[in-house]
């Protein structure tokens, strides 16, 4: 199950509302990469394939392709507004480590993914 709040759900809403196509949804999925092995990713999309997995959350439509169910199940996803300092934000307890950017993350079972982190600021 994915847990989306109702202040994200309706941040995603009125995102959805200002594009051209009504047929929109929220997909959801992960892939390999990032500096903790995994990268989130989240937008809107109009192709369903037969083997993805459909929510109703808070009356959207969320959509997860299967790979990505399994480093998703019990996810967490939160939007505050608070200026410059706000976003969504993903808490996700299959993850046991994240990089400091915190878009990527480690699970348990694929820690043999992990690659270098780029994230290094130069002065």
């Amino acid at each position: 199950m994915i847990n989306i709040s109702e202040s994200a759900t309706d941040k995603i809403k009125e995102l959805l509302a200002s594009e051209e196509s009504s047929n929109l949804f929220l997909r959801l999925g992960v892939k390999a990469g990032g500096c903790s092995g995994f990268s989130y990713g989240m937008g809107f999309d109009d192709d369903q394939k037969a083997d993805d997995k459909v929510f109703d959350i808070h009356g959207l439509k969320v959509v997860v392709d299967d790979d990505s169910s399994k480093y998703l199940y019990g996810v967490e996803i939160d939007y505050t507004d608070a200026g410059m300092g706000g976003g969504f934000s993903i808490n996700n307890p299959n993850a046991v480590a994240s990089c400091g950017c915190g878009s990527s993350f480690k699970v348990k079972d694929e820690e043999g993914l992990v690659e270098k982190c780029d994230d290094k600021v130069e002065a």
